[in-house]
């Protein structure tokens, strides 16, 4: 434990701002196997709606200073690529069926 009073006060604040962020980056992992597990169910709905999810939870995380931006548009980038694989998939079995 740090002597000076200024330390050990910056200590505290580290360690409240570690759990906030592991909280956060927690919540984004989360988001992202929801993401998966309907994208591979190919529930469109589910992987849509689990997608504004991400992404409020992403930008959320940026203003917090937990992530940085370019990590925030890299998953909304990918995930967003991986809902439309869903889409481009059933345009292309529709395609098929004719």
């Amino acid at each position: 434990m740090p002597n000076i009073k200024s330390k050990e006060k910056r200590a505290k604040q580290s360690i409240e701002k570690r759990a906030k962020n592991r909280f956060l980056k927690a919540r984004i992992k989360n988001d992202q196997t929801k993401i998966a597990e309907a994208v591979n169910s190919k529930n469109k709905k589910d992987a849509e709606s689990n997608l504004n999810i991400l992404f409020k939870d992403l930008d959320n995380a940026v203003n917090k200073g937990a992530v940085h931006k370019n990590f925030s548009s890299n998953k909304k980038s990918r995930a967003a690529k991986l809902i439309n694989s869903i889409k481009n998939t059933k345009k292309s079995e529709k395609s098929a069926l004719k």
